[in-house]
């Protein structure tokens, strides 16, 4: 990556954070908040046939200036420079998602941040299961996010491994450990999530910015919005709507025709 600096002050005026920023679990907690409630994760350059950028100056001239969002590689490289210029000891980690049931390659960027001795997960960008808060790498300690529940475990095979828990049961949704990350690796990681035929990112388009008490998600045409104990579906339509919708409910402006985006396969 090039060198940058970082526009701290544009960065807290467009997530709305208007609070004293501290080195401490409250600051950690409010930035990554305000940045769920803001920047919406999506893949929409993806359904646009464009490559996703890791270079500093790409994601913050996408994410902070030209009304879209991004995923993982995106998310939490924003979030990840934007904790480095508040004085935040923070670096990249790289997850195995066990959404399917097997675990995929490393395909997941996330954040480590350490303070008086303690660590914490800060995630803002594995869509509508994001953790709204930083999770403690303590194991089998329950945490309560966004009415979600999560945990992590510890795996003999993949380290730590981030839970969520419906009703009774828990389910796997990504492993980690704490190894050293290079910046090749995330330029593997970002190169085949984006580009490969086995990844959901290519094939489907999906959408995700969290509310006051809810969440608001897309997943190709079915809109969901959950608030409180109310949840509404909306069935978008394939057509110019479409991108009225995108910008209503997520911010998203794409500055384009519905044609230009990849038709789903059936």
């Amino acid at each position: 990556m090039n060198e940058y600096t970082f526009p701290k002050e544009e960065y807290l005026a467009h997530i709305k954070h208007s609070e004293t920023v501290n080195t401490t679990i409250e600051s950690l907690a409010s930035i990554q908040n305000a940045q769920l409630m803001t920047i919406p994760f999506e893949n929409f350059d993806i359904c646009l046939n464009k490559k996703i950028s890791i270079e500093p100056e790409s994601i913050i001239a996408k994410l902070l200036r030209n009304k879209r969002g991004g995923y993982c590689f995106e998310l939490n490289a924003l979030l990840l420079m934007a904790l480095r210029s508040f004085g935040f000891s923070a670096r990249t980690l790289l997850a195995r998602v066990h959404l399917s049931g097997k675990p995929g390659g490393r395909s997941h960027q996330i954040t480590l941040v350490e303070m008086n001795g303690e660590q914490w997960l800060v995630d803002a960008g594995f869509g509508a299961l994001t953790p709204a808060r930083p999770i403690p790498l303590i194991y089998k300690q329950p945490i309560i996010s966004n009415q979600q529940t999560y945990r992590l475990i510890e795996d003999a095979l993949f380290g730590y491994m981030l839970q969520s828990r419906h009703e009774d049961n828990w389910s796997n949704l990504y492993s980690f450990d704490l190894g050293h990350v290079c910046a090749s690796d995330i330029e593997f990681g970002n190169h085949f999530t984006s580009t490969h035929d086995s990844s959901r990112f290519v094939h489907s388009r999906v959408a995700s910015l969290k509310l006051e008490n809810g969440l608001i998600t897309l997943l190709n045409h079915t809109l969901k919005k959950r608030q409180g104990n109310d949840e509404d579906l909306i069935e978008l339509e394939e057509n110019e709507s479409y991108l009225d919708a995108l910008a209503l409910h997520f911010g998203i402006e794409l500055n384009t025709n519905y044609a230009a985006l990849k038709p789903l396969i059936a």
